[in-house]
């Protein structure tokens, strides 16, 4: 019997000898008195015994069949041995059609010594509200990890997700760098738009350390890394985040991609960047989309389009450069030509804005406009001869010619600016 059943023995023990009321039984019981009524019924005709519910001690119609679990349980030792019971239960009924739940599993497993069970943790504060909008706030992070478990190349997985709907995007890239986080930022602005805000750690490539350029301190601007100036032209606001806390989101998608995720992986035999793209693409993203996003609490959208903005040229890395006498100039050891077409006025010592694409092109940005320029091969000439460098800005060198003897430049003679004529200097000798 349960202290229920044996507080109700007690009580209703008392009502039999005429110690209580049925209402005052009721009230101690805390039931209805014709519950009482029936209650009393019964322990009149069996005792205690008959307080005991009925089902007490048989096995549930919803059980699941013991075969069926030892199936299962043999399956995970065999296949899924270091997953959890809810990965371990969604292989199963995807791999070898065996539907369980996930704590019916993670009982048998536990049963079987497959799993540990955990300290229930205790209940998480929100200290921040979800953004309404989608594309209002959006997590950047990248998650170093040994995402093929030592079968292939190392690769980092850089993430962008929604603060309001926690969609994802993301990509594996070789190492976690400007370069890269500027192409994720351009799939991301391509597929979606411009979000308003980007919430970042404070990486080397995102924040600077250093006092601002001249450039910079006449433009009133702060120092700023490429990714930096690029989300400033986009109109995007960067906010840092000062702890790992503060971008929850994203590290706590890390830490179910780091244990599903590698997996995954495992099971597709893939060890190449390029594959795991293509399984992002196809499979983890849609599972993600589809079990782990939730509807905003307003259905705008707050991305703006990408019209007039040149969003290659923004996102590209771009440094300043001086053009030097010959309308050259050089960037990462190389020498590049200013074509002829492209010999704006007053080009020489003016400083050029290089820019190198995401698809490795080198650009020459000057007075509003493009400019036609050529790599120089190492020790060649300045140019192609279709591409020579006379210009009609540079004027044509003279050959050197000695003065007569005769010419007035030779004349030993001064002018004598008091009297305003001039003296012979050959008499004073």
């Amino acid at each position: 019997m349960s202290d229920k059943e044996r507080n109700y023995s007690k009580v209703l023990e008392q009502l039999r000898q005429g110690q209580l009321k049925r209402t005052e039984a009721a009230a101690l019981m805390g039931c209805t008195p014709r519950h009482v009524t029936r209650l009393r019924r019964v322990y009149r005709e069996h005792g205690d015994a008959g307080l005991v519910h009925g089902l007490r001690g048989q096995s549930s119609h919803r059980r699941c069949d013991p075969r069926l679990l030892e199936q299962a349980v043999a399956l995970v030792a065999a296949h899924y041995h270091d997953a959890g019971p809810t990965y371990a239960a969604d292989r199963l009924a995807a791999d070898h059609g065996l539907v369980l739940s996930h704590e019916r599993l993670r009982q048998a497993m536990i049963a079987a010594g497959l799993w540990r069970a955990r300290p229930r943790k205790a209940k998480h504060r929100q200290w921040r509200e979800r953004k309404p909008c989608f594309g209002q706030l959006v997590q950047m992070d990248t998650s170093e990890h040994d995402w093929f478990e030592g079968r292939g190349e190392a690769a980092d997985l850089v993430l962008m997700i929604d603060d309001a709907t926690s969609r994802a995007h993301l990509r594996f890239v070789p190492a976690d760098n400007s370069e890269t986080n500027r192409r994720v930022i351009h799939e991301y602005l391509q597929r979606h738009g411009r979000p308003l805000a980007l919430y970042t750690d404070k990486a080397s490539h995102f924040v600077v350390n250093r006092p601002a350029t001249v450039m910079e301190q006449l433009d009133g601007r702060e120092a700023e890394t490429q990714i930096g100036r690029a989300l400033r032209e986009l109109q995007i606001e960067l906010i840092v985040a000062h702890s790992p806390q503060a971008k929850g989101r994203a590290e706590r998608f890390f830490g179910t991609a780091q244990d599903r995720l590698v997996k995954d992986l495992r099971y597709a035999d893939i060890h190449t960047i390029d594959a795991a793209n293509r399984y992002l693409e196809e499979h983890y993203l849609p599972w993600w989309q589809a079990h782990h996003t939730i509807v905003p609490a307003s259905p705008a959208d707050a991305h703006r389009d990408l019209q007039g903005f040149d969003v290659e040229a923004i996102l590209s890395h771009q440094e300043p450069r001086q053009v030097q006498n010959d309308y050259t100039f050089s960037y990462e050891r190389q020498r590049y030509q200013i074509l002829p077409d492209s010999q704006l006025p007053n080009l020489r010592k003016h400083t050029v804005t290089v820019q190198q694409r995401l698809d490795g092109r080198v650009m020459a940005w000057a007075k509003g406009q493009y400019l036609q320029i050529l790599p120089i091969p190492a020790g060649g000439a300045a140019a192609a001869p279709e591409a020579a460098v006379a210009s009609r800005n540079q004027p044509h060198s003279a050959k050197a010619r000695t003065p007569a003897p005769d010419h007035p430049w030779r004349k030993s003679y001064q002018g004598t600016f008091l009297s305003g004529r001039k003296r012979d200097i050959s008499t004073l000798r």
